[in-house]
């Protein structure tokens, strides 16, 4: 897909990053979903591993400048990068930069939460924070995860990311739902794990869901496509039932984090519950 895509949502520009493709396990990607029936929406390779993007979300509304996840870890290493099949074809700070923007003026990076595929970019090559005059904006629950890791989560941390932000004191920790500012909300999406949040945007009557991983990709939308990485999958299928049908009922345009094709999409009834098709954007740059 072209590497940058624009989305007008009332009074705000959205606009669809990358930080680049990486490749997961397609079983872990489906949980219990038999490989016949998702390998028809997502092909594997020879190592059972189905394409994703990074999709950081940048969102320009009131004057301000705000960052929805920042992008993949870019420090793992050769093996690193060999395991997750990195390829950085376009990265977050190219997108930016095409929009005229450097990371200096960024004035809220939203951590959906604190995997490092999704705030891989929060932190710089030298290990400090990357956008030194934002606020970043993390749920409570997530920090405290992220600092007492378990067994099933430790992977999935990785400090250098998050600890210069806090000895920086630049996150602010919320708790529950919070508007960042007027017509951007942070909105708790448990499931994955217990501190995701999504982001919602509404403006002029339309509305805008960056889901998170509570859907990772439009693949993903079914109900019962309830990911083997979800810590709590029950959790994550209650939340689903719970705000899917209203994201359909107001007609939300959806961003998910990793789909490597489609930027922007809409819900639509199906068998299972819903699936997303994809809607054009209103420019490409």
């Amino acid at each position: 897909m072209p590497w940058l895509q624009h989305k007008r949502v009332g009074a705000a520009d959205v606009y669809s990053l990358t930080d680049g493709l990486f490749r997961l396990d397609g079983g872990s990607m489906f949980g219990s979903v038999p490989k016949v029936l998702w390998e028809k929406v997502a092909p594997a390779d020879e190592d059972n591993r189905i394409q994703l993007r990074s999709n950081p979300l940048l969102i320009q509304l009131g004057g301000r400048n705000i960052l929805v996840d920042t992008g993949f870890w870019d420090r793992g290493g050769e093996k690193f990068d060999q395991m997750y099949a990195v390829e950085r074809d376009e990265t977050t700070f190219r997108g930016l930069g095409e929009l005229g923007l450097s990371p200096d003026d960024i004035h809220y990076v939203i951590n959906t939460h604190l995997h490092f595929d999704h705030c891989g970019r929060n932190t710089n090559l030298i290990g400090e924070p990357t956008f030194p005059n934002a606020r970043y904006i993390v749920q409570r629950q997530e920090l405290h995860d992220a600092t007492h890791t378990h067994e099933r989560s430790r992977a999935s941390y990785v400090p250098e990311t998050f600890v210069p932000i806090m000895e920086a004191d630049l996150f602010d920790v919320v708790e529950g739902e919070t508007e960042i500012v007027p017509g951007v909300t942070v909105l708790p999406l448990p499931g994955h794990n217990l501190g995701q949040q999504g982001v919602v945007l509404h403006s002029e009557g339309q509305t805008l869901v960056y889901t998170a991983d509570l859907i990772a990709t439009t693949a993903h939308a079914p109900y019962p496509y309830v990911m083997g990485f979800d810590l709590y999958p029950v959790t994550c299928l209650e939340t689903r039932k719970k705000y899917l049908p209203l994201w359909h009922e107001q007609g939300a345009i959806i961003c998910t984090p990793h789909d490597p094709n489609v930027p922007f999409a809409r819900l639509v009834e199906g068998k299972r519950g819903y699936r997303l098709e994809a809607v054009g954007e209103d420019s490409a740059v």
